[in-house]
């Protein structure tokens, strides 16, 4: 992940070691924050040419001394400008003093500001290294700006977000625009933070890439540079077998579609067979169903024993529309040394004795795959979702290790977490995905890369991210079976 610097995520806190980095590297700080400014004041000019005043809103801090840079860089341009200060520009320090003492603009106290038809606001307070509640004089500027609809170009990250977790202190700002720089956050692609940052323009300043990839930490983006390379490849020699054998267990006779949309979307991914394990009063209904995908009666633990007798059973897909209890419980434990998915009813059925699954997948390589969702997420790991200040990178990456699995924690922002500490945070997904059947739809591509033997981290962000691409391509209409047919690995 680190050598593909699109996919970067840093804290705040990283990526204020690598401004401080820097800096010690004889790098002039002020002439970085002046390109920050200046890029800010180009997206502006080049967004929002219509507006008749750019207001400029500054912090205390070094966000605020990338505000006077794009003031003044607009008021060369020859905009009408006007700035609003947090604070005491008395009390500024370093570069940001040198900043406001550039800008010829007089300025006013924050609580001064009132909009105006035609303002076009540059978000200058806070940034991204923002961990309280915002002061009431800010909240009340959020909300005069949100009252009239005003269009907001964020500086690093709209004001009231918190850019480690994504979630608003308080109150925040609702860009239209975010310019951040050299990498993105957490609080740029995790909820709701992705929401209110609008488009994210990511600006090299000039700071070496060397530098932001030794502070950069575990987690990224979900692109194909992290997983390509280990997609399953179409082999002159392969034949079914070798493309790996995916088995999905059905419910019983009045839930068996959505073991049969998992089982489409793992021969849609490759999986060169795909059978449906069923109990007894399934197999009518699923056999009617069925043409590619093939049909096994497997009732108890001693038909599932002997099915396991073949090694060629490499994956499995348990829970979509399997039932919560004892049954789920003890077929997951008799897959201890295959390759599983573990979604829906499977998670659920683990809720009060979650540590007996992550046990009997403890050892060896990493072969359990989880998928919940939050609710789901939060009957598994209670303690981890009930913590606060844990982001959602956090939560995953705390549940991954404990679990000795992947955990795939599913939503707008999806999160893959490694037990080795690698995290990747999905973007690509639209808000059409939430339609029922598209989780049994994921479970299934999982299990179809996992069975033809790519590791159980890069099959599940792979998964991921083409169960994105193919929603994409379905449109806004899909359903889940309309999902299944624009799978394309």
């Amino acid at each position: 992940m680190k050598s593909d610097h699109e996919s970067w995520l840093l804290t705040p806190a990283e990526m204020g070691r690598a401004d401080h980095a820097a800096a010690r590297s004889g790098i002039d700080s002020f002439g970085l924050m002046e390109k920050a400014g200046q890029a800010v004041a180009a997206a502006a000019l080049r967004l929002l040419p219509g507006a008749l005043r750019f207001v400029v809103l500054c912090g205390p801090g070094n966000n605020g001394g990338d505000g006077y840079v794009a003031a003044r860089a607009l008021a060369d341009a020859g905009a009408e400008v006007a700035v609003f200060r947090l604070g005491d520009p008395a009390q500024l320090k370093g570069d940001a003093a040198t900043a406001f003492a550039r800008c010829a603009i007089a300025g006013e106290a924050l609580d001064r500001y009132e909009p105006r038809p035609g303002d076009a606001i540059i978000d200058a307070i806070f940034g991204a290294g923002l961990d309280r509640p915002v002061p009431e004089a800010v909240a009340a500027v959020i909300d005069k700006v949100g009252a009239q609809g005003l269009p907001v170009i964020a500086v690093d990250l709209p004001s009231g977000l918190d850019g480690r977790t994504g979630r608003v202190l308080g109150a925040a700002f609702e860009a239209c625009h975010t310019v951040t720089f050299m990498a993105r956050k957490p609080g740029h692609v995790l909820m709701p933070g992705r929401r209110l940052c609008g488009p994210v323009e990511v600006y090299d300043i000039g700071i070496p890439q060397r530098i932001v990839a030794a502070e950069a930490g575990p987690a990224g983006l979900n692109t194909p540079a992290a997983w390509a390379a280990l997609l399953p490849q179409a082999e002159p020699e392969a034949h079914k077998f070798r493309r790996g054998h995916l088995t999905v267990f059905s419910g019983p006779a009045t839930a068996t579609g959505a073991g049969r949309l998992s089982a489409a979307a793992g021969l849609q991914a490759g999986a060169g067979l795909v059978t449906i394990a069923s109990p007894t009063d399934a197999l009518e209904p699923n056999a009617a169903q069925l043409t590619a995908v093939m049909l096994k009666p497997v009732e108890d633990l001693v038909a599932l024993s002997a099915y396991l007798d073949d090694p060629r059973h490499n994956a499995f897909v348990l829970g979509p529309g399997f039932g919560v209890g004892a049954k789920a419980r003890h077929f997951a434990l008799a897959l201890h040394d295959r390759r599983v998915v573990l979604d829906a009813d499977g998670i659920t059925s683990f809720r009060d004795d979650a540590s007996a699954l992550f046990a009997a997948f403890a050892t060896g390589e990493t072969r359990l795959v989880l998928t919940p969702h939050e609710g789901e997420f939060a009957r598994l790991f209670p303690d981890i979702a009930g913590d606060g200040t844990l982001s959602k990178i956090d939560m995953a990456l705390a549940a991954a290790a404990r679990s000795h699995g992947v955990v795939v924690y599913k939503g707008p922002d999806t999160v893959i977490a490694a037990p080795d500490g690698r995290a990747l945070v999905n973007t690509n997904a639209p808000p059409s995905l939430a339609t029922a059947g598209s989780g049994d739809v994921l479970a299934g591509m999982i299990g179809g890369l996992l069975a033809q033997g790519m590791p159980a981290f890069e099959a599940a962000a792979a998964g991921v991210w083409h169960h994105g691409e193919a929603a994409s391509r379905a449109g806004r209409g899909l359903n889940a079976e309309e999902l299944i047919r624009h799978i394309e690995l």
